[in-house]
């Protein structure tokens, strides 16, 4: 069943009270398993309705009749947005405190950087006189559904929807209100060329309320090991990996980049602070599977970088399903480390864990979520 069609702008403010137990579903001829977690222990009329939904199909009249409901109070909200504008310190209140909350915003601005897009119109209006709205979008593969789920509920904002021809959701922030606090949030922690897009969005927000004057931040260049967002950087576009072949074992890490955006911005910087903050050489991809283009990487497999990637995942913790590869890769480091991969026993456990790693994984557990930045709080 494709329950999509329900969460929205408004999910936020019905998935705080939602507690998801023991769902799975079929999608694409692959199996999900969601392992309990749960937010809050109240529960409304409609949310318990809600969490009903997820169960089992619906009813056509009962789906429209929800609709209809969900779309007048979305409708609302969007025009409250204009109407208090003036008003958006107080608004903001209601979402993730901008000090407090620090961390969330440098993994937020971490995955926005790897798998996210700043889309600007170039007008206010189109041609037609219809407004253009800016917005900011974050994909997700379709294992990572429940992530895209919990940073919906920590903004309070936001839309999800699934994208056309790939495997994948898009969290998407359009709304007016919604913008100017992430703006507000992940201002001065971008470190990649993507915050030529961000000042395009701040600028595009200043002209449309010129009462805002949000000044630009310069690109964070402080040490990686002093905030999450390489956490987040990790779990857009990081990629865990133990091979196994007859009594050789292989265990590490890779990151591979474009080696220029959309609009030929080079990358080219980020990738070689990632290659000396973890004592590596940055190498070249330039292979059939990249279409001719050039890519750069970070990748590694000596046990002075991967222990230095555990300490810094100890402090600053994964959040998507690559949480559950991490798990996998650090026990075979340790093994490594503790010489056990030489014995048989050893040889057997790595064989057991390569079994259902990465793609070969299809049994997923979030328990991991429980400690999303302080969600309960």
């Amino acid at each position: 069943m494709n329950f999509l069609g329900i969460l929205r702008d408004y999910t936020p403010s019905i998935i705080n009270y939602i507690n998801i137990l023991n769902f799975s579903y079929e999608e694409n001829q692959a199996f999900w398993n969601f392992r309990s977690f749960s937010y809050f222990s109240d529960f409304s009329e409609k949310t318990l309705f809600l969490a009903s939904l997820l169960k089992k199909d619906l009813k056509k009249d009962l789906k429209k009749d929800l609709k209809k409901d969900l779309k007048k109070e979305k409708d609302g909200a969007s025009n409250n947005y204009i109407k208090n504008i003036k008003n958006i310190n107080s608004v903001v209140t209601q979402h993730p405190d901008l000090n407090k909350d620090k961390e969330f915003f440098f993994y937020l601005t971490g995955l926005i950087e790897g798998d996210g897009t700043i889309i600007v119109p170039k007008t206010e209006r189109s041609i037609k006189g219809k407004l253009n709205y800016p917005s900011i979008q974050i994909s997700f593969y379709l294992r990572d559904f429940p992530l895209a789920l919990i940073i919906q509920q920590k903004l309070g904002f936001g839309s999800i929807s699934r994208t056309k021809g790939s495997n994948a959701y898009r969290l998407t922030i359009n709304n007016y209100e919604g913008l100017i606090y992430i703006v507000k949030a992940l201002n001065g922690k971008f470190r990649t060329v993507k915050i030529n897009d961000f000042y395009l969005l701040i600028d595009f927000l200043n002209n449309r309320f010129s009462e805002l004057n949000i000044i630009k931040n310069e690109l964070n260049t402080s040490s990686f090991k002093d905030n999450s967002w390489l956490s987040g950087f990790i779990d857009s576009d990081g990629h865990f990996f133990v091979r196994l072949n007859n009594s050789k074992v292989s265990c590490g890490f890779e990151l591979v980049q474009a080696s220029s955006d959309h609009k030929n911005r080079s990358k080219k910087k980020i990738m070689l602070s990632l290659s000396e903050y973890f004592n590596v050489n940055l190498f070249n991809i330039n292979k059939d599977y990249c279409k001719g283009k050039l890519q750069y990487g970070v990748r590694f497999t000596n046990i002075k970088s991967n222990f230095l990637l555990i300490d810094y995942l100890s402090n600053y913790p994964l959040f998507s399903s690559k949480f559950l590869n991490y798990n996998d890769f650090n026990k075979v480091v340790n093994i490594i480390n503790n010489k056990e991969h030489k014995t048989k026993e050893g040889l057997l456990t790595i064989s057991e864990i390569t079994k259902t790693m990465n793609n070969r994984r299809n049994i997923f557990i979030w328990d991991h979520l429980k400690n999303f930045y302080n969600i309960n709080n």
